[in-house]
């Protein structure tokens, strides 16, 4: 059997050169006070149904901004930065709006008040709008208001088995990710209210797990009892697929009894089915393939493979001007090259259920002295098992040095090892710390002091006229394209939502498709 050290040797420096990747960041606009902004999606941002790097995620209250695809770290958060400093400055001419620097959300009003995104008035717009208020019905809408970043990554010459067997190491060692990075152990109580949860008192309005690391991860975040049957393997394209189309076509009784419209007409849900659609399926990590105009993410991964993944888990870093750095981005390329050329073995059902143990458990615990997962069936302690997989990634930090120049993949892998050994060291804990110290273990004081520091760091970074026009010239473009989407629309908008989520827009199941071609 070939080791992971001849796999490595293996691997030309033109490969790891060719390593891409690109960042989405989810941010909630936030007043002053710390309480969810209710306005609408500030106009000189241009369409968030067009426009290429600032979009909304639920919330017309929720920023999205986004990267174009990279072949540096540098690059990928220099564009974000860029993106940042436009955003900021139009939130400044307009008002005195900020982005929230924490993955859990400011002070929020009451559910229903929380505003959805909002797209214009084409299908695909209303689509967008209409899946949001689905899930607003299934999951509540605070739960959507939770914040994190993506990244996605992928290496040239890899195929979809690769891909896959990346995704299964993946979970399995997700623990370390969430251990070191996550930085979401306190939330506003507003976020739970009428909720059922675990949590302890930190203060009249703050809630804590003492040594929790990323509770957008655990129970209270994207959570749900209908998802929970689902046992997705990851062993191939194939069956991953089934089990998508399963839940994207299985009729589920709760989804029904809220139906398609209400009494008045009005769209609850694009379908009554366990997933409207693929996006709606929450992991830590997503096989993923560019769509073209129209059609299903799961029809584009059946008929052209698996292009890049999508890392799902990483919290927001409040004390990071943009909520991540160059030394977590190189450490997250350790990680996905280890786990691409780690021995992956096929997973269980009982795996499987393992899996999701460990996750809930670092989740809100990771921190614990000499707290255990679960590995094989065994209890393993959970720094005995991070230190094993950092020692695993050393080798590959150094290669990657050397293709490159210079130590930053080595340098991060060291730091990830020092602060596995001194757990108060970690974002989570010193989130708890600064809390403490500063705010009176109050979330919402904290969050907002660190949101403050970020926006006024983001407009004091240099910023040209040329700069600006280049970004008022995208807004204005989108809003162009989104017009001309709306006058091209014919087609009435309950026929467009029937076609799209029909199930033979899903692709079909590679036997099939074998059959047809033969």
């Amino acid at each position: 059997m070939t080791s992971l050290q001849q796999r490595l040797d293996a691997l030309a420096g033109d490969r790891l050169r060719g390593m891409r990747r690109g960042l989405e960041k989810e941010s909630l606009r936030a007043q002053p006070d710390g309480k969810l902004a209710l306005t609408p999606h500030p106009a000189a941002l241009g369409s968030a149904l067009t426009h290429p790097h600032i979009t909304t995620d639920y919330s017309e209250s929720q920023l999205e901004l986004i990267t174009g695809v990279h072949d540096s770290v540098d690059a990928c958060l220099s564009q974000l930065s860029e993106v940042h400093q436009f955003t900021v400055r139009s939130l400044r001419a307009a008002g005195d709006e900020m982005l929230w620097a924490s993955s859990m959300p400011c002070g929020l009003p009451t559910d229903e008040t929380i505003p959805l995104g909002r797209y214009g008035s084409s299908n695909v717009g209303r689509a967008k709008s209409v899946y949001r208020m689905g899930l607003g019905h299934r999951y509540g809408r605070r739960m959507q208001t939770i914040s994190g970043i993506h990244y996605n990554w992928s290496l040239p010459g890899v195929d979809n088995d690769g891909y896959f067997a990346l995704i299964r190491n993946f979970r399995r060692h997700a623990f370390l990710l969430l251990t070191l990075f996550g930085a979401s152990p306190a939330v506003c109580s507003s976020f739970v209210e009428g909720r059922h949860h675990e949590l302890q008192k930190l203060s009249e309005r703050t809630l804590y797990m003492p040594h929790g690391t990323s509770l957008r991860m655990g129970r209270l975040g994207y959570q749900s009892e209908a998802q929970a049957t689902l046992a997705v393997s990851y062993n191939g394209l194939e069956g991953y697929a089934a089990s998508l189309q399963d839940a994207l076509t299985r009729p589920w009784p709760a989804y029904e009894a809220v139906g398609i419209r209400n009494p008045g007409g009005d769209y609850n849900q694009l379908a009554t089915t366990l997933l409207q659609i693929e996006n709606e399926f929450y992991g830590t990590i997503r096989p993923k393939r560019v769509i073209y105009p129209g059609e299903r993410p799961l029809h584009a991964l059946r008929e052209r493979g698996v292009e890049y993944i999508e890392v799902r888990l990483m919290d927001l870093d409040p004390f990071e001007t943009i909520g991540i750095g160059a030394r977590t981005l190189r450490f997250l390329d350790v990680f996905l090259l280890h786990c691409l050329l780690a021995d992956s073995p096929p997973d269980t059902p009982e795996e499987i259920s393992e899996l999701a143990h460990n996750q809930h458990l670092t989740a809100a615990r990771g921190r614990e002295p000499g707290l255990c997962l679960q590995r094989s069936g065994q209890s393993v302690p959970l720094v005995q098992w991070g230190l094993e997989l950092i020692e695993q990634l050393e080798p590959i930090a150094r290669t990657l040095d050397a293709t490159h120049g210079g130590t930053e993949h080595a340098d991060a892998v060291a730091h990830a090892r020092a602060a596995l050994q001194a757990p108060d060291t970690l974002p989570s804990a010193r989130v708890l710390q600064a809390m403490h110290r500063d705010h009176h273990d109050v979330f919402v004081a904290f969050a907002r002091e660190q949101s403050l520091q970020t926006h006024a760091r983001l407009l004091a970074l240099p910023w040209s006229a040329k700069q600006q026009a280049r970004y008022e010239a995208m807004a204005a473009q989108s809003l162009a394209d989104q017009r001309a989407i709306e006058a091209a629309d014919t087609m009435p908008f309950e026929i467009y939502r029937q076609e799209y989520t029909s199930p033979h827009r899903l692709g079909r199941p590679q036997e099939q498709a074998h059959e047809l071609v033969a």
